[in-house]
């Protein structure tokens, strides 16, 4: 057994005789399970326990040792950064109070107030908060289930995935061809693969320059597409070609084992091919009754609390969350505005008025970056966005190398921010 692996079952082992004792100064303290460890998750938790130590008895439920963030993880595919540096630690939580549980969440039992573990037992709740980022809808790449995803990883999950795909790129013949699925919206971070392709772009002009990548995509267009094209322009000269819909990618059927790919009838053989389907909430939402046709769980954009439950709060990937996109700035802001809440539920303090933020940062190349965000607030019934920005087409270098050290910066206060 590793260390940092001794460390969190000794954490929770300590934790667990934690939440076995029901009050504090004989007062019984008010209790929080959190379901999920990711941006989201991590964030309320640790929150609410820095916040209210005395007044709420915080579980945070998260089966994983070391959380791998997806954000910046492309750096990685990209040779950039290393794998270990996208891996955290929940030792910081602990110490700010939180109880964490390395098990899965195997149920919720909203009638009895309690998630039910995988490994036995259950935790009683006060309030719930559900993050457990995303799954993927089968089927929706004909061809491809998770089964095949050893053959045709999405990496979209961080983690082994991450590794698997990075291999297949290493192991990629000179002059092969990469592909990559994109997935239709609503999904985990827009600009997301378009800076997966570019930072893959990167490494092959390196280790591979005659090999090819192919997008194929079900949109008429996507996040940023001027300033990621300009760039493929730059950087990547005839490397990277678009299929969209005008030229069939909505006919579109994979098979793993033979490595093809049939796009408006026409059967191309690749090298390797990264399949990002389409999206929905993590299992447990769904399990728990939370979500609806859509697939994500609806929230009251006043505070994050499900719309089917009001005991339950749905932060992050898995939140219908309106205008505001589907990453670690936006789950993180959501948890503040939750958190926030639940403190007033639970101890009556005052409720301020919620506002939303996100912040996303897109690497083109090594010193180059371009970024787009904003701050929201309710109307209409939805987190509406209020005011947004984004990167100019016609930046100059100087800008593009500052707002490529900012999101180095961003990472790392992010991190901190979430898991202390």
């Amino acid at each position: 057994m590793s260390l940092a692996r001794r460390r969190f079952m000794i954490s929770v082992a300590c934790a667990g005789a934690a939440l076995a004792a029901p009050s504090v100064h004989g007062r019984a303290r008010a209790k929080v399970v959190v379901v999920g460890g990711g941006a989201g998750g991590a964030s309320i938790a640790r929150k609410i326990a820095i916040d209210a130590p005395n007044q709420i008895e915080v579980a945070l439920v998260e089966p994983n040792a070391l959380h791998t963030t997806c954000y910046f993880s492309n750096l990685y595919l990209g040779g950039i950064r290393s794998f270990e540096s996208l891996q955290h630690g929940y030792d910081r939580l602990i110490r700010s109070g939180v109880q964490v549980v390395a098990d899965t969440a195997a149920a919720i039992d909203r009638e009895k107030r309690r998630v039910v573990l995988a490994g036995g037992g259950h935790l009683p709740y006060d309030r719930l908060v559900v993050a457990p980022g995303i799954d993927f809808v089968e089927g929706s790449v004909p061809g491809w289930d998770l089964e095949a995803a050893d053959r045709m990883p999405h990496a979209y999950k961080a983690g082994p995935q991450t590794l698997l795909l990075a291999k297949m790129i290493e192991s990629l013949p000179q002059g092969g061809v990469f592909a990559m699925i994109a997935p239709p919206e609503p999904y985990r971070c827009p600009p997301g693969p378009y800076e997966r392709v570019s930072m893959i772009a990167h490494y092959l002009t390196k280790k591979n320059p005659t090999a090819k990548i192919i997008i194929i995509d079900p949109k008429e267009e996507f996040t940023l597409q001027k300033l990621f094209e300009d760039a493929w322009l730059k950087y990547y000269d005839g490397m990277i070609e678009w299929i969209g819909p005008d030229f069939g990618s909505r006919d579109l059927s994979v098979s793993p084992d033979a490595m093809e790919i049939s796009v408006d009838g026409e059967v191309m053989k690749v090298d390797c091919c990264n399949v990002i389907p389409a999206q929905k909430a993590g299992k447990i939402a769904h399990l728990a009754g939370l979500t609806e046709m859509s697939g994500w769980a609806p929230v009251d954009p006043l505070s994050m609390r499900s719309r089917v439950d009001d005991r339950v709060f749905v932060l992050g990937d898995s939140a219908q969350q309106g205008d505001m996109p589907k990453s670690a700035t936006s789950a993180r802001s959501q948890a503040e505005v939750a958190a926030a809440t639940v403190i007033g539920d639970l101890t009556g303090r005052a409720i301020p008025e919620p506002v939303y933020s996100n912040a996303c940062w897109s690497a083109l190349a090594p010193g180059d970056s371009v970024k787009d965000g904003g701050t929201y607030k309710p109307a209409d019934g939805k987190i509406a966005s209020i005011e947004k920005y984004v990167s100019q087409a016609d930046e100059d270098a100087a800008t593009r190398a500052a707002t490529y050290q900012e999101s180095l910066d961003w990472y790392n206060t992010i991190t901190a921010q979430i898991f202390g």
